[in-house]
């Protein structure tokens, strides 16, 4: 089909909809290592979760069988809200960089919370609900995941507590009134409310905080409430799973018009927006049917694939929650207060770190000024305030179509556009005044946080 023919935003039906969650763990090979209890070092079961998780969910995350799982009819209508969303043919860029490649965007951002977050946080608010619960607990780091909690605990009628990493309580505010306009309590973590709050304190006087201290937060207070349950935005199985919507949906708008990617790129912090993107053609590319380069890309200041170690860590700072095998800085390292908040976790989804791990996808660092430049670019010409963490996925779509330039190669590259950054102008502000910095973790840093890494008898 010729170039010209493909319009710039491919557009699908309800009807054309996912009707289930596609599940890349049935196709793997070497399935994601089982969560451990920090106590006992035991796998854990769905009896073992269940203090913690809703129990469809634990059902969903513990299921490394099931291909496709069926998309409850409440969750699809509450979709249509902002479902299905555009794949985009980025044709300014393409000219402004004069570059023979073919680049698409999947634009998740076209809904309140403004980003891809409120697939999942719909689905586990509806299980919740299901299971009678009161309330949910979370975490929120830019404050993405918790703006889409607030809007599916509303919609549903449930309580929302939400710890917000302390840096981006203070560098986005807007983004935390949101949050409250929506019904939620939002608290900047690390806090005084919780004995986890106050011995990381404590240990890190003037800490300006990271995912894994706020998760600690939201799962004590989770624990020791009657009626509410914890519920997180990225890293779990079940998280990706409901993410897996967006793949989906690009791959039958690509279908549509018998495009193949060469290149799926998404940024990677836990690995929720990467995980959904890539899923459909990674099971292509595991079942041997296709083949594709998918590329993760991370902050150079929280560098956990490109830097990090394969092991068994502690998913939260306060080291309460169970032990995930994956990349990991360490639990209980702190990342600089960069600006891409929903980027700062100092490990990595299981499922794609077991695929990273097996050489089915590569990934890259990039720092924070060179994000931000590629960001303004994409901003002047394609009329999209992208959000800080999309901006990385762009930065790298940017340099591999400027590789095509120089090689003449006319590959199709794919890329997350996962929100938009209208409420992340103290970023642009800082960028645009010179005062940003772009801080990388010394490998002395790394050492010292990775020799504090759980000791688990032949996983490491």
């Amino acid at each position: 089909m010729a170039t010209e023919k493909i319009p710039y935003k491919i557009y699908l039906s309800e009807d054309e909809m996912p009707k289930t969650w596609y599940n890349v763990r049935a196709d793997m090979k070497n399935k994601p290592a089982p969560l451990l209890n920090p106590g006992t070092g035991a796998p854990m079961g769905f009896e073992d979760l269940r203090p913690v998780f809703c129990d469809e969910l634990i059902r969903q995350e513990l299921d490394n069988d099931t291909r496709e799982i069926p998309i409850p009819q409440e969750i699809r209508d509450f979709y249509k809200m902002y479902r299905p969303s555009p794949l985009v043919r980025a044709y300014c860029l393409e000219e402004k960089l004069q570059t023979p490649a073919k680049i698409y965007y999947k634009f998740e951002g076209n809904n309140t919370s403004g980003s891809h977050k409120l697939n999942s946080a719909i689905a586990q608010a509806y299980y919740a609900k299901q299971q009678g619960l009161k309330g949910v607990t979370t975490e929120t780091g830019a404050g993405q995941w918790g703006t889409a909690l607030s809007m599916a605990c509303s919609y549903l009628g449930l309580d929302c507590k939400v710890y917000m990493v302390k840096v981006s309580y203070e560098q986005k505010p807007f983004r935390r009134e949101v949050m409250r306009t929506y019904g939620a309590s939002v608290t900047p973590s690390p806090s005084e409310t919780t004995a986890i709050g106050r011995k990381i304190l404590a240990d890190h006087p003037g800490t300006t905080g990271s995912l894994g201290c706020a998760i600690s937060e939201a799962v004590e207070v989770a624990t020791s409430n009657p009626g509410y349950r914890y519920v997180l935005g990225s890293v779990l199985n079940q998280v990706l799973l409901h993410q897996s919507v967006i793949g989906l949906e690009t791959k039958v708008a690509l279908d549509k018009y018998n495009i193949v990617p060469d290149i799926i790129i998404g940024c990677a912090g836990g690995g929720s927006n990467l995980g959904g993107l890539i899923s459909p053609f990674m099971g292509e590319k595991l079942r041997g049917e296709k083949d594709y380069r998918f590329i993760a890309v991370e902050p150079a200041s929280c560098p956990s694939f490109t830097r990090g170690k394969f092991a068994y860590d502690f998913c939260d700072t306060g080291m309460v929650c169970p032990l995930a095998k994956m990349y990991t800085l360490g639990s209980g390292f702190i990342p600089s207060a960069n600006h891409a908040g929903g980027l700062r976790y100092h490990g990595m989804s299981a499922i794609l770190s077991q695929l990273y791990h097996d050489g089915y996808m590569e990934a890259r660092s990039v720092e924070q000024t060179k994000v931000f430049e590629a960001a303004e670019q994409f901003a002047r010409v394609e009329g999209i305030l992208p959000a800080p963490e999309s901006s990385h996925a762009i930065r790298v779509a940017i340099d591999e179509a400027l590789k095509c330039k120089e090689t003449g190669e006319e590959k199709t590259i794919v890329f997350g556009l996962t929100g938009t950054g209208y409420f992340d102008m103290v970023a642009y502000e800082k960028f645009h005044n010179g005062e940003m910095t772009d801080y990388i973790p010394t490998d002395a840093e790394l050492e010292e946080s990775f020799s504090h890494l759980p000791s688990v008898p032949g996983q490491n």
